[in-house]
């Protein structure tokens, strides 16, 4: 994924978000409001220790009222986060709950072909496993990087105004910690792309060894499906070690350059105060607003790695949602209705690959009542007759109609409602036994609904 192909998954993703604009709004306010009460404790901490100058000369009165604001500071301070949580919570699962939505809506419309052409495991990790990974990054983002950055802008205007030298030197050491929280983000964003990758190919390799463990084992595949698990198992493994090893560094590496500025912070502040230019109480100010100012890189540079990884699960999603749906039926589509079961194929081609012909020049005619057996090897066309039949996939040449009616001038729904079709291989969807029988017809006859109910 390419830095615009980025730049266009996190423009997708403010679509979802903007829905939830008022949400974003509060939670911007009281993630304010926590900052602002958050870098005011340090000023009511130097105050009362600048009442505390030396053993037995401490003024209680002038603490007794400070302590109290730092009381009353903390419970806002408190309130304020909680609410922000709750609003990041509503924001980041929603989306999520509109993503799935838009993922399952489009898995329904999506042409029979794409379907055939994409491991059932690998959609299936897109839609669960890729969107659990895009939530947490997403959540990580709302909660850490709105007021990891409000801390650091906050953090620089009071220190700026205690004094403007130490200031500097502060400014001066930060860009280090861009450069190494770059440096990693980069690396570790590939890694986590492979990584993402090569689960969805394990989930769907194991999502098919298990859905087809009759075959595999009756045609002895049991050690070729092992050596298949332990490749991709082996370049998963590989891929999360190196994308966690390059996570895991971040934090130690910006730590170190912020133990270097709260280091810096400490020695030209006791010079400034040996000499007066500055008390004990606004330097003890002075390194918590150096020690909250740092603080946040440590945060936004985690953020930014697990934000690497829930670019790309996004991405992965949205090829899925984006995947053009299959041709809509013309506005002018017939319905059929008392069908009485003539079905003609004229001079029928089609393959599922150009470069490869499947069917060529079929012809076929059933009468209404007749009973037409299809038979022949694996591979010779059977199963394609049906998908073309019920529309599944379109002709490539020739013409399928029913009771006179080219299949592609009536609308699906009333096409396959028409069929009555038993599958070689058994399944039961969940829920009831009725509701399997009635499936595709919930207004069977009273007479089919006592029977389903019997059964």
């Amino acid at each position: 994924m390419t830095r615009d192909d980025q730049k266009k998954t996190l423009k997708k993703v403010m679509k979802y978000i903007k829905k939830y604009r008022v949400r974003v709004v509060m939670s911007l306010i009281f993630a304010a409001v926590t900052v602002i009460t958050t870098l005011y404790l340090p000023i009511l901490t130097g105050n009362a220790v600048d009442l505390m100058v030396e053993k037995g000369k401490v003024d209680f009165a002038g603490l007794k009222p400070i302590v109290k604001t730092m009381l009353i500071v903390l419970a806002i301070t408190g309130v304020a986060q909680w609410i922000m949580n709750i609003c990041n919570n509503y924001i980041t699962y929603h989306v999520v709950q509109d993503i799935r939505k838009d993922a399952m809506d489009r898995i329904q419309i999506v042409p029979l072909k794409y379907l055939d052409g994409h491991a059932a495991g690998d959609i299936v990790s897109r839609v669960i496993a890729d969107v659990d990974q895009f939530a947490d990054g997403l959540l990580m983002g709302f909660t850490q990087a709105f007021t990891g950055v409000m801390t650091i802008v906050g953090a620089l205007v009071f220190m700026l105004q205690i004094n403007v030298w130490i200031t500097l030197v502060v400014i001066l050491v930060t860009p280090l910690s861009f450069f190494v929280a770059g440096f990693i983000a980069k690396k570790s964003y590939t890694m986590f792309q492979m990584q993402s990758k090569e689960r969805g190919a394990q989930t769907a390799l194991i999502d098919e060894m298990i859905g087809n463990q009759r075959v595999v084992q009756a045609y002895g595949h049991e050690k070729r499906s092992l050596e298949q698990f332990d490749e991709i198992n082996g370049r998963l493994e590989k891929y999360s070690l190196r994308a966690t090893f390059f996570s895991s560094i971040t934090n130690p590496a910006t730590r170190f350059v912020n133990n270097l500025v709260y280091a810096g912070v400490g020695i030209v502040g006791a010079f400034f105060a040996i000499h007066g230019m500055l008390s004990v109480g606004r330097l003890t100010s002075f390194l918590s607003y150096a020690n909250q100012y740092t603080k946040p890189f440590n945060e936004i540079s985690g953020v930014v790695t697990e934000f690497q990884n829930a670019v790309v699960c996004a991405g992965r999603i949205f090829e899925l949602i984006e995947e053009i749906p299959q041709p809509e039926d013309a506005k002018d589509a017939a319905v059929l209705t008392h069908v009485r079961g003539h079905v003609l194929a004229e001079h029928v081609d089609f393959s599922y690959m150009p470069q490869q012909n499947l069917i060529t020049d079929f012809n076929l005619k059933v009468m209404p009542g007749q009973k037409i057996a299809v038979v022949g090897p694996t591979g010779c066309g059977k199963t394609t007759l049906i998908n073309l039949l019920m529309r599944f996939y379109d002709v490539d040449g020739g013409c399928i109609s029913v009771d006179g009616k080219d299949v592609r001038e009536v609308t699906r729904e009333s096409l396959r409602c028409a069929y009555g079709m038993v599958l070689q291989e058994t399944w039961l969807k969940q829920g009831t036994i009725r509701e399997n029988i009635v499936m595709g017809r919930e207004n069977a006859t009273p007479l089919f609904r006592t029977l389903s109910i019997m059964l």
